[in-house]
């Protein structure tokens, strides 16, 4: 008989067989552990133990869900009117569909007692709470094509597809800058500066990239001024961890509204790939929204292939 319940403090060996249990499924991190659970998702500072539901089959641990919150538009604080399922993971000798449904009723349910109005399905910034570094890649991309339980679950239960995140992957081995008349006015007229470990912009980002490495690449003036362009990225592995890092996830890429369709943004992306390049990181990966026309140009101008697909649902909650 299947049953349900919420979190408690001796579950992480019991996620961590359950994640290991669908080994081989693209976009599921290889190397999990119960610490590793603890760094990216039980340290969070607004974790809340009712928000991730666990599933039993009798006392066979069969599956869990977690549910969470975005941040208010300041990115300053929790805001429970928008939830969202971000992850649903079922082990693979059960009965599927029926675990995971009973998972999303109850994440449904918790999300709906602390106040959320619109639900989504699949985390993806900067309703983006947890799993960043265990689902996905560079960022979270609600949810991975690859993962065809999760889809046809959101999609029985009266979710809608709003739109889909194209992941791109860029092997700078085969890397070329662009050089034309436009760029090497830029270069002639800006300066790169580049900042490790730079201070996170609000505390969400804080909460949700601090345990990553970044690097910060700044387009200066030469006569300086403020930056008109900024691109950060994030290693691609935790911060403390043994793996050594092989590449690089843009998490944020800006230009001034003043400065913007004039090149920067290449011109920039191309200096951060020279410097990994040099560092020995030979892979950048880049998330967009498929609608996202300029971002998807900008990185097929840049030499980005798309490697994945990741689909973003939304329901509206019954107010009655």
């Amino acid at each position: 008989m299947l049953r349900y319940r919420t979190f408690r403090n001796t579950d992480p060996p019991i996620l961590t067989a359950l994640w290991r249990s669908r080994a081989g499924q693209r976009g599921l991190a290889v190397e999990v552990s119960p610490d590793l659970f603890d760094q990216l998702v039980f340290a969070k500072p607004y974790f809340d133990y009712d928000g991730l539901i666990l599933a039993f089959d009798d006392d066979r641990p069969v599956g869990f869900a977690h549910a969470g919150f975005g941040p208010d538009e300041q990115r300053s604080r929790i805001l429970t009117e928008l939830g969202v399922t971000c992850l649903v993971l079922v082990e693979p000798d059960c009965a599927e569909a029926e675990v995971a449904a009973g998972l999303l009723q109850r994440c449904e349910a918790y999300l709906h007692r602390r106040g959320a109005k619109v639900l989504f399905g699949g985390a993806i910034h900067p309703l983006n709470p947890f799993y960043l570094g265990l689902y996905g890649g560079s960022e979270l991309p609600g949810v991975l094509d690859s993962d065809s339980l999760a889809l046809e679950l959101f999609q029985s239960h009266g979710y809608t597809e709003i739109d889909q995140t194209l992941i791109q992957h860029h092997e700078l081995s085969n890397f070329e800058a662009r050089i034309d008349r436009r760029q090497m006015q830029i270069r002639r007229q800006m300066v790169v500066e580049v900042t490790e470990d730079p201070p996170a912009r609000s505390w969400w980002d804080a909460c949700t990239t601090g345990d990553f490495d970044l690097t910060r690449f700044e387009l200066v003036p030469c006569n300086r001024g403020p930056a008109v362009a900024s691109a950060t990225f994030r290693s691609m592995e935790p911060s403390g961890t043994a793996t050594i890092g092989q590449a690089a996830g843009l998490i944020d890429l800006q230009v001034d509204e003043l400065h913007r369709r004039r090149g920067l943004a290449v011109f920039l992306l191309s200096e951060a790939f020279r410097q990994f390049i040099r560092r020995g990181i030979m892979l950048v990966e880049a998330q967009c929204m498929k609608r996202n026309v300029a971002a998807v140009g900008l990185c097929q101008k840049l030499g980005f292939e798309p490697v994945g697909l990741g689909s973003v649902f939304r329901k509206k909650v019954d107010s009655g």
